[in-house]
């Protein structure tokens, strides 16, 4: 087959994805030496139409298949989507109408975060042919063999959809995958606002000082990384960034002795640069501190049991319901859980909560047991006896 490479063979490709059910959309990119992912191939099946489409080919204008992208009408399949998502939400043109068959396997009981090749192999008993997966999909021409192991991820996925959709309805969990497709498509997951960089990342402490700086240093990190298009690492690595706003150097010599600093730092082209980043943020820490949220809840000296109680009986309710328990809850959930009855999170609302959230309050207050049954945890409830009248 042969890729897309005109605006006017895309528009035609388009027109027959116009009034579809859904399209099955996946892509190959490059990134490990950028900041800003490099869109290699666009990859877009749906019934009676499937295509490779040429990003880097001259000339062509990708605004017919982003139209479709923004349809609503018309649902866009992937697998593991969040960077096809960020992608594309680059180009302007966020997804609507999602549909991730990662998460809808999560929740249709194929396990934690299940590869699309053991998808297609438990689903439709097909062996893909990976040996194309790590190729250089920038250089050109591209081979048959690269070609034939691109458009068949789409074409299994199209295949793929109708029936994993229908065992999520006949299960009741579909709508469990479109509450998770809101989330994915919230534009503010994919924010690269040097200013927001530093929530990326995890303060360790909450002075003015200290926040004033770490937002200050990932703010300059950030834009220097997508001023150069290099990965974030390159320039400055997480843990440095913590380091120096706990030190805040403000000279040359100060920043050389930080640990996590490579050696000589201080003189490179990013150095002097770097410090006048710590510097203004001293000016008026109090000012230019964010503003991070503190649990208000004191940690229960028990919390530390009550989480490792709230993993089992999470794992337990994941096998009864037959999904996986990451699609339910995280380790942060319990932990918020185990501190506050009325925590937000999202382990305590809607399905979530009549799943796992409900009874992880009633085990928390001592109202359900855990119960070792052979190898298999079962969840009892706890019959208390009456209070004695006085």
């Amino acid at each position: 087959m042969k890729p897309i490479t005109t605006t006017a063979d895309l528009a035609a490709f388009c027109e027959k994805l116009k009034g579809q059910p859904f399209v099955a959309v996946d892509t190959e990119f490059m990134r490990e030496t950028t900041y800003w992912p490099k869109l290699c191939l666009i990859q877009a099946a749906a019934a009676g139409a499937e295509a490779v489409i040429d990003p880097l080919a001259e000339g062509i204008d990708l605004s017919p298949f982003l139209d479709v992208l923004r349809d609503p009408s018309i649902v866009k399949v992937f697998h593991a989507a969040r960077q096809d998502v960020e992608i594309f939400n680059n180009l302007k043109a966020m997804p609507r109408s999602m549909f991730d068959t990662q998460v809808a396997g999560m929740a249709a009981g194929f396990g934690e975060q299940i590869a699309y090749d053991a998808l297609v192999r438990q689903m439709l008993r097909i062996e893909l042919d990976k040996s194309s997966r790590f190729t250089d999909w920038a250089r050109r021409p591209l081979t048959e063999a690269q070609l034939t192991y691109a458009i068949a991820d789409v074409t299994h996925l199209r295949d793929l959809y109708p029936t994993l959709k229908e065992r999520l309805e006949t299960a009741g969990r579909l709508a469990w995958v479109s509450g998770e497709m809101e989330g994915l498509t919230d534009p503010a997951n994919y924010d690269v606002q040097p200013d927001n960089a530093w929530k990326r990342l995890k303060p360790r402490k909450h002075t003015a000082k200290y926040l004033a700086v770490f937002k200050s240093v990932a703010a300059w990190r950030e834009q220097m990384a997508q001023t150069r298009d290099q990965p974030r690492g390159r320039i400055l690595k997480d843990d440095a960034i913590d380091e120096v706003a706990t030190q805040a150097p403000t000279d040359a010599e100060a920043l050389d002795r930080l640990r996590s600093v490579p050696k000589g730092f201080s003189g490179s082209r990013f150095g002097p640069d770097l410090l006048a980043a710590v510097r203004e943020a001293l000016k008026d820490p109090e000012a230019y501190a964010p503003v991070v949220e503190r649990n208000r809840t004191p940690p229960s000296p028990a919390a530390g049991a009550v989480v490792e109680l709230l993993k089992v009986l999470l794992k337990a309710r994941a096998e009864d319901a037959g999904v996986a328990s990451k699609l339910i809850a995280t380790v942060s959930d319990l932990e918020l859980i185990a501190n506050d009855d009325e925590a937000d999170t999202p382990a305590l609302v809607g399905w979530r909560r009549e799943a796992f959230g409900e009874d992880a309050l009633k085990l928390k207050h001592g109202e359900l047991a855990l119960v070792l049954d052979g190898t298999r945890v079962r969840v009892v409830e706890v019959r208390r006896a009456p209070r004695p009248v006085e």
